[in-house]
Parts: C-alpha cells; sequence; structure tokens
C-alpha cells in the first residue's frame, strides 16, 4: 500500500461573511500526480495556500500531516524549508532579473565572504534549467522570455529549493498546445524522480493524461476522490456542478435579423514592423441576433483583427472600412467605437479587462461613467445600484459590489468583464476567448449570458481557441489564417476538419 505524503484533516477556512472551506479532506499518495477540480471559487486555490502556508496556521481549523509529521506553517518559507513549493496562477518572477537571479531569489548561492557567487549561480542555474528540459541562458531576463518558458523557471526555481512536493495552480492557463504539452511531460518526468505533484486544473484532457487520482470539490467542501481508472469527464463535472452536463453547451434558437456591422478590406500592420501584415484584407459581417465565431491557430491574427477594429487598439497603418446597419462608420479610437456601439472584451482580462485593485462597482461603470454623471460628478448610489443589478443578474458570486475584483475568481471577473460592456450597451460585442481559464459550471454560465444577449438582437463575434466551443454555441463561423479570413460556413455545415483545413490554408506565395 502506498504511504501518503500529505493528509490535511477536516480544514476549515473562513473569511469574514464567507466560508471558503467546510471540513475539507485531502489524502496525496507520496511519488503520485494528484489533481483537484472544482469550479471557480469552490475553493481549490484556498486549499492549497492553507497548505503552503499562505494562510498561516491559527487562521484555520483542521490538521496538516506531511509526511507523519503534524505541520503549523506559520508562512511561506516554513512550508518550502519542508519541501512544499507552490507555483500560483500568477507567476512569482521579477520581469528585469535574469533567469539565474530568479531561480534563486531570497536563496542566493553564497562564497566564504557571504557575497553571492555569480559563477556558480549560473552554472547551478544551468544544470536546473536542464532538469527542466529549457535551454537558455541563465543571464537572459525573464521579460525576454515567453510564458512558457516562465512556467519552467519556476519548476526549476521550485527545484532548487529541494522540493518534495510541487503545488502547481492552473499550470497551463496560459499556455499554448505545445508549451502545455511540454510542461505536462516535464510534471510527470519529475514524477519518475520521485517528486509529488498536486495539480489544479479545469482542462479535464490534461488531468486525464498525467493524474493518478483526482480529489473533487466544490462549494467548499471534499465530494469525492477518483483513481485514474475511474477518472472520466462526465464523472469530474457531475462532481464539480452538482448535476450531469448531458449538454455542454445551452440550447440555441438562432432569430437572426438585419445585418448590424459589415467590415470590409480591414488590413493592419504591426505596431512596430509596419513592413508585417498581421490582418490582411478581411472582410466580415454579423447580423442582429447571430453568434459568429471567428476560428484560427495561435497567431492567426483573431485578436490582432479584434483589436485593431476596436479603437486601432492594435496596429500601424489601419486600413478598411466599417459599415453598421449600412452606415459607413469611424472607429478611430477607443471612445469612438464604443460611440458607435462596438464593445471588445479583451482575450487577457487581468491585464486589459479589469483594474484588479478596483471594487466591482467601478469596474463595471468605468467604460459607460458619462451614463452616470449628474451635475459633473459621478452619481455614487446610482453607480453602485447599476453595479448590484448586474451582480444579481449576471450571478457574480460576491457579498457586495464594494468588493475588491482581484478577489473573485477566473469565472466572476469574467462576469464582471461583461457586465462592464453590457451597461455600454453595444449593438456589437466582441467576446475574445469569453471562457479561458475558467471551468465548465461558469462557460455554461457565460454560453447562457451570450445566447440571452443574442435573443435581444444584438450581434456577437465571438473568437475561441477551443473548436467544440465555437460548434456548440455559434450560427456561423469564419476560419482565419496568416491575417486573411479563408472561409466562413454555417455552423449546420462545419466540422472540426472542414475548420481545420481552413485555418491551416497558407498564403499563395
Amino acid at each position: 500500500m502506498t504511504q501518503n505524503i500529505l493528509e490535511m484533516r477536516s480544514i476549515t477556512k473562513t473569511f469574514p461573511g464567507v466560508k471558503a472551506l467546510s471540513d475539507v479532506t485531502l489524502e496525496v499518495a507520496r511519488g503520485e500526480v494528484h489533481a483537484i477540480c472544482g469550479e471557480n471559487g469552490a475553493g481549490k486555490s484556498t486549499l492549497m495556500k492553507v497548505l503552503s502556508g499562505v494562510y498561516p496556521h491559527g487562521t484555520y481549523e483542521g490538521d496538516i500531516v506531511f509526511e507523519n509529521e503534524t505541520v503549523e506553517f506559520k508562512d511561506i518559507r516554513d512550508s518550502e524549508a519542508k519541501g512544499i513549493v507552490i507555483i500560483h496562477q500568477e507567476l512569482a518572477l521579477s520581469p528585469y532579473l535574469s533567469i539565474a537571479e530568479n531561480i534563486f531569489l531570497n536563496n542566493e548561492v553564497k562564497g566564504p565572504l557571504g557575497l553571492i557567487d555569480w559563477n556558480r549561480t549560473n552554472q547551478e542555474a544551468k544544470k536546473l534549467l536542464a532538469r527542466v528540459g529549457l535551454d537558455e541562458d541563465p543571464v537572459t531576463r525573464i521579460l525576454d522570455i515567453g510564458v512558457g518558458k516562465q512556467q519552467l523557471v519556476e519548476i526549476a526555481k521550485a527545484l532548487s529549493k529541494e522540493v518534495k512536493l510541487l503545488i502547481l495552480d492552473e499550470p497551463t492557463a496560459a499556455l499554448n498546445d505545445s508549451d502545455s504539452d511540454h510542461l505536462l511531460d516535464l510534471i510527470l518526468h519529475l514524477k519518475g524522480q520521485g517528486i509529488t505533484s498536486i495539480i489544479i486544473s479545469h482542462k479535464l484532457n490534461e488531468i486525464k493524461k498525467i493524474a493518478d487520482s483526482v480529489t473533487v470539490i466544490r462549494d467548499g467542501k471534499t465530494i469525492e476522490t477518483i483513481q485514474h481508472k475511474d477518472v472520466s469527464e462526465d464523472r469530474i463535472i457531475k462532481g464539480m456542478v452538482g448535476r450531469d452536463l448531458e449538454h455542454r453547451y445551452p440550447d440555441h434558437t438562432p432569430h437572426i435579423g438585419e445585418e448590424v456591422l459589415r467590415v470590409e478590406g480591414w488590413t493592419a500592420h504591426h505596431p512596430q514592423d509596419s513592413s508585417r501584415v498581421m490582418v490582411d484584407n478581411v472582410d466580415l459581417s454579423v447580423h442582429a441576433g447571430e453568434i459568429v465565431g471567428i476560428a484560427g491557430l495561435m497567431g492567426a491574427g483573431r485578436t490582432e483583427f479584434a483589436m485593431s477594429l476596436f479603437g486601432h487598439s492594435y496596429g500601424s497603418r489601419i486600413s478598411g472600412k466599417v459599415y453598421k446597419r449600412g452606415k459607413e462608420i469611424k472607429t478611430r479610437t477607443v471612445d469612438e467605437a464604443i460611440q458607435n456601439g462596438i464593445a471588445y472584451a479583451t482575450e487577457d482580462r487581468k491585464m486589459y479587462g479589469l483594474n484588479l485593485i478596483e471594487d466591482i462597482k467601478r469596474n463595471i461603470s468605468m467604460a459607460s461613467l458619462r451614463k452616470l454623471v449628474s451635475f459633473g460628478l459621478v452619481n455614487d448610489n446610482e453607480e453602485y445600484k447599476v453595479a448590484n443589478e448586474y451582480r444579481q443578474s449576471m450571478n457574480i458570486k460576491s457579498p457586495t459590489v464594494l468588493q475588491r475584483t482581484g478577489q473573485l475568481s477566473g469565472g466572476n471577473q469574467q462576469k464582471v468583464v461583461l457586465s462592464k460592456w453590457i451597461y455600454s450597451d453595444p449593438e456589437v460585442l466582441i467576446l475574445d476567448e469569453p471562457t479561458r481559464g475558467i471551468d465548465v459550471g461558469a462557460k455554461y454560465e457565460i454560453y447562457t449570458i451570450i445566447n440571452r444577449l443574442a435573443s435581444e438582437g444584438k450581434a456577437i463575434i465571438v473568437i475561441s481557441s477551443e473548436l467544440p466551443e465555437l460548434l456548440g454555441i455559434c450560427d456561423r463561423i469564419y476560419a482565419l489564417s496568416e491575417g486573411r479570413i479563408t472561409g466562413q460556413m454555417p455552423v449546420a455545415d462545419a466540422t472540426p476538419e472542414a475548420l481545420l483545413k481552413l485555418m491551416t490554408l497558407e498564403k499563395q506565395r
């Protein structure tokens, strides 16, 4: 029988007005990859913060037993000293320091006089980078490498601390397929070296690939732990949301009206290198009540098209024409685009979509403050009333609109982004990766909101990397490759194979 490296017994954690964890139990066997699944806000990250000392002993109830010893961590340094290292979804790297400096930050390699030995630091960093399969010079700055490589640097940093239990919180949420596969292979490689891992992920296909067992948490409570041979997506989903999801997408009856938006000959060049065409002569239309998808591989120009259309937020030498209900309009600035009834919900809600240190109320109103101005001042009471109405109608899980937005789960943050743009009362709503980084239950809610907006006559464009999502919610789908529209088809005729063929068409050289 495999010995447990970790047992968390009856863990209860309460915040003001909210019981985040209630009598949670978790057992992790030595040398396994153990997945934790649950909807956003279920308590997964909170549980790991209790384990790693981010929430110190005394702020929660229950016991943590690590390597047969009851432990009481005062802070994260205590847990790291025992060999427990957590890598948060938001990477804790300093962008202007080198890879080596980040790996040994607060764990410096020192010489006999107590000064940092830079030769040894870089040599040891090189060895650690080799262990994670990263061929980079240790003196390279973090800001000069991609997010996939940054994730590997975080793991190298963990290995420098002689990690026994590695905790990864949504490690592939921001990675492309290639980087995700490399990271998952690395986790299995570390397992072969005797390192135990806990992975929090909403990507059920990844969990099936690497997890030896899966613990499902719902509403702050342990639902069940499933062994690998019994793991199935349907079983995990049922545990997460408390019901079977026979249909991953809500029923959608299209009520398509007149053409609302038409884009002709839209072209945008790279913002720094104006000789590079990023969006190439795109023609596109969307009607009232219609949900139109844009499918394309990474780098196809989907986001570049959306951002350049929305107030020229991306690109240089932008050209083309935009028509709304047959009349040409201008979208040269974000304000001009909003005034002309166009809204754009960015794929990066944390960087561009929200002010995470502001409350829900201000985030919802920020794109439409002029609607709340009275005698030259924002009417605070009206702002509160509007935000509270959206909190209720969008089912944003928060006791008050005065809660800081950065404290919300990913799914609830996405609902705040949608609330912000819905309140601006757009006729055209462009949604760029609207369900990225959120779980299946929250996705279903987002799809329901999109359907509702379409039934109200909004013209909706959805950009997504997930073909099943586009096939599940759209009426019509455009394919984009190398900045060009390579085809379109009604969803009734669309298949993943047909779309992929269009998405991989190359330009005639």
